[in-house]
């Protein structure tokens, strides 16, 4: 008989720690520092929970745990057409945070979800508003004016929008060989520029050096002195015939004469 009533005794022991052991887990919550709790009374909002040690009433209450981190949200990789009707493939990160965790279970099923989906039809609409070189260019402005516009609506969920990112742009491959030779244009364009300047510059310093060589005596032969002393120095055959100035002189008034007396 007694060995009956300690076999019941451990049979009903036994089947309160099963019983009992989900009943506590279901009654005792924990609520971390970055997470806010949302309690409901029989499907009635009854008051938001801090981090801490709480009790919930099984089957009467429920509790919605909400992280308040900053979290990403992926955009994937989707076709956009420009402004300009070019079709680029575009993906970003939106950078997010519940501000108000009331609101994000009170106002939307599925902020995350909601998020997502609004960062989505945003990046379609602002990006169709551009041209494909504004989008290369000013990617930041961009992501900062879809931020603002995703922020503005998901502000009714509580939900702060900290920052939009654009990953990555990927055009056609006809786009990127038009831009190759627009590129290898341009560079050719400003290689022609760099260099016409360099000859107008070299052309009025050669300009300046002849007018001094003109006005300084003596002045011309130096110049004359230093380029034989320069042909002299390379090892390469030839021949250097030194005639004084005055043959030349000589030679240029019997030149003179002559087409004198042709006249």
């Amino acid at each position: 008989m007694l060995a009956e009533i300690v076999s019941l005794l451990i049979t009903l022991g036994l089947l309160g720690v099963f019983v009992g052991m989900p009943l506590v887990l279901a009654t005792v919550k924990i609520i971390k520092e970055y997470q806010r709790g949302v309690k409901l009374r029989l499907g009635k909002f009854v008051g938001e929970l801090k981090p801490g040690l709480h009790i919930i009433i099984p089957f009467i209450e429920k509790l919605y745990i909400i992280d308040t981190r900053i979290t990403t949200v992926d955009i994937p990789k989707q076709e956009v057409i420009t402004k300009d009707n070019v079709s680029v493939y575009i993906n970003a990160v939106v950078y997010m945070r519940v501000e108000d965790a009331v609101k994000a279970v009170l106002r939307i099923t599925d902020y995350y979800y909601a998020v997502a989906q609004y960062g989505q039809t945003a990046l379609r609409d602002v990006i169709g508003n551009v041209n494909l070189d504004e989008l290369l260019t000013n990617r930041e402005e961009i992501a900062n004016e879809i931020r603002t516009i995703v922020d503005k609506e998901t502000a009714e969920w509580g939900i702060d929008i900290t920052a939009i990112k654009i990953q990555d742009i990927t055009l056609p491959e006809n786009m990127k060989r038009a831009m190759a030779r627009q590129a290898e244009a341009e560079r050719e364009r400003r290689g022609i520029v760099i260099k016409s300047e360099g000859e107008i510059t070299a052309a009025k310093n050669l300009a300046k050096a002849a007018e001094i060589l003109a006005k300084t005596p003596g002045a011309l032969h130096l110049r004359t002195l230093q380029t034989l002393s320069d042909i002299s120095g390379d090892p390469s055959g030839k021949y250097v015939v030194f005639l004084p100035i005055e043959v030349l002189k000589a030679f240029e008034a019997y030149s003179s004469k002559t087409k004198k007396g042709a006249k």
